[in-house]
């Protein structure tokens, strides 16, 4: 559990805000937060765990679609922040919806996702439901968003406009280690839409990743084409990723992982760049 916060100063317009959404959450009383352990769930979960307590609970989804690696950094997360953590298990795979991975496929997503959470928030008593939605998650394409505002989701960040770098400034003044911690997203983005998103070609994915996290990249994707590998790799890191051997462990490990094919997209890792490309080019 954290002691205490860091010495990092939040500028008086941000720390403001953080008051504000401190003050929102005194009022609710108690609060179930959809815990994914990335850096904007965290932070929601810290400021929820200062003014509620006891009060405040972090629940995580598993499903095939969460990586092992992400399920256990949120453990290591929740028990860092010192927040109540229970985790909800139900398959994404059970909706043909889902499945047929149409660029709407995460609003059926989230819908299944939080209609589980929603049930542990019941056995509470718990009305309400937040997420850590950001400011800098609006405009791109995020189907995911109708779906909890039909639910009716209490998003903090982004109901203050609270964007990602300010998310991370959050988090560095709440001394939580993952401050900069790369973005993650679940396995079924790296499957272009119409391709059916299956528990081999997702697993398939999930190895893959972990031979780039073992060479000790820090932001990239494996989107699986088919039988083919398109990496992307961070641009900054994309020189290290260039040098012949590390080319060679990249192809070697990709291929063992279970793609036919490895190519290297040269562009680099690009958030959403299997997004509908009207949505891309807005």
């Amino acid at each position: 559990m954290r002691e205490q916060e860091s010495t990092y100063r939040l500028s008086p317009e941000l720390a403001a805000r953080r008051a504000a959404i401190e003050a929102e959450m005194a009022e609710l009383g108690q609060l179930v937060v959809a815990f994914s352990g990335g850096v904007d769930s965290a932070v929601v979960a810290a400021l929820a765990t200062g003014v509620l307590g006891e009060r405040a609970m972090a629940v995580t989804a598993v499903s095939e679609t969460l990586a092992g690696r992400e399920l256990e950094e949120a453990r290591e997360l929740a028990a860092e922040i010192g927040i109540r953590h229970e985790l909800i298990e139900f398959s994404e795979l059970d909706d043909e919806r889902f499945r047929e991975n149409t660029p709407s496929r995460c609003f059926f997503c989230q819908s299944m996702r939080f209609d589980e959470i929603a049930k542990i928030a019941a056995s509470l008593d718990c009305e309400m439901l937040a997420s850590g939605t950001n400011a800098s998650d609006l405009g791109d394409h995020r189907p995911g968003l109708k779906a909890m505002a039909a639910r009716k989701v209490y998003q903090p960040l982004l109901a203050h406009g609270v964007h990602k770098d300010e998310v991370r400034e959050l988090a560095r003044a709440l001394g939580l280690s993952v401050w900069d911690k790369p973005a993650k997203a679940c396995l079924s983005s790296r499957i272009p839409h119409g391709l059916e998103v299956t528990r081999e070609r997702l697993r398939r994915v999930e190895r893959a990743e972990e031979v780039l996290h073992a060479l000790e990249f820090r932001q990239f994707r494996v989107r699986a084409h088919g039988e083919l590998a398109r990496v992307e790799i961070a641009a900054d890191e994309l020189a290290r990723a260039l040098e012949p051997g590390a080319l060679q462990r990249i192809a070697t490990g990709v291929r063992q992982a279970g793609f036919e094919e490895v190519t290297l997209d040269l562009m680099g890792f690009r958030s959403g760049s299997l997004n509908p490309v009207k949505e891309r080019n807005r």
